[in-house]
């Protein structure tokens, strides 16, 4: 099992959140963490203090994450497919993957955050008319992805002219594709029939995750999919790690190894992400790497 971390504030004053920023990344990877995640949003969420506090861009904030680190996987958890035309986010995403050097996950989901849609006029559909445009979107990252199909692609809401896309990924085949959410009836058949990875949170609990994935099996037999191909991924508080303490949550991990989980990404507590990343990042990854 492999150990995320999942940024999620940035309280700093502004002229100091580059340099948190920075030094959570050196840490990351100098405790083993496979993967760096950031928030897709505008606005900062209710529950982390409000759209008055601090929020960083998610895709500058990964490509200024790619410039201080050399191993560790780097994307959006999860991003909101109302918030970039699909042909650009393909685009922005394999930027990311070129400039650092084929270590991007494209991580979407429907989006729900109506107030940042509507405090910069961001257009919000249905939800519906959401997850039509989350299928939509995967496929014209496919296509755009696909080095022997520049052709044009007409769907119900997006039509492109030419699916260009140059330089290519370097990821091989591809950038890894995430999709973030456990809605049983859509968004675990658009992971079966596109996706490379699913995230779940840690707070439903084994039992109920293991019901998950057994609907995402089944989805998996409809579409004729190797469930096995997917990666299993949840993410959790970091609180779940350094209050309870690293036996307790090894032991809660192993739970989740026993599911299929490959991957548990922490959301580092209140206060400097860094300081958190180096008291605890390194003892979690050597314990959950004896997981399987």
């Amino acid at each position: 099992m492999r150990l995320g971390v999942h940024i999620t504030k940035f309280d700093e004053p502004a002229g100091e959140i580059g340099a948190e920023l920075a030094a959570a990344a050196v840490a990351a990877e100098a405790a083993g963490v496979g993967w760096i995640s950031v928030m897709d949003h505008f606005f900062q969420m209710e529950r982390n203090g409000g759209a008055e506090a601090g929020m960083l861009e998610a895709y500058s904030a990964l490509s200024f994450l790619a410039a201080h680190t050399s191993t560790a996987r780097l994307g959006a958890l999860v991003t909101g497919v109302t918030y970039r035309h699909p042909g650009l986010l393909a685009k922005i995403a394999t930027t990311l993957d070129v400039l650092s050097g084929g270590r991007a996950i494209l991580g979407l989901g429907a989006a729900w955050y109506d107030r940042e849609h509507h405090g910069l006029g961001v257009p919000y559909p249905a939800t519906a008319e959401r997850f039509e445009r989350l299928e939509e979107t995967l496929q014209i990252c496919l296509q755009m992805w696909d080095p022997d199909n520049n052709g044009p692609y007409e769907g119900m809401h997006y039509q492109l002219a030419e699916t260009l896309c140059v330089p290519p990924p370097v990821s091989s085949p591809r950038p890894e594709i995430m999709i973030g959410g456990g809605g049983e009836r859509k968004t675990l058949r658009l992971v079966a029939q596109y996706g490379d990875a699913c995230n779940l949170f840690a707070a439903l609990g084994p039992e109920e995750i293991g019901r998950k994935l057994d609907i995402l099996r089944r989805h998996c037999e409809d579409v004729g999919r190797d469930y096995n191909e997917i990666h299993k991924t949840v993410t959790g508080q970091g609180t779940a790690l350094s209050d309870a303490g690293l036996d307790a949550f090894t032991e809660d991990m192993a739970t989740y190894a026993k599911l299929g989980i490959d991957t548990v990404t922490l959301v580092p507590p209140v206060g400097r992400a860094s300081q958190w990343i180096e008291q605890h990042a390194g003892s979690a990854v050597t314990r959950l790497a004896e997981l399987s």
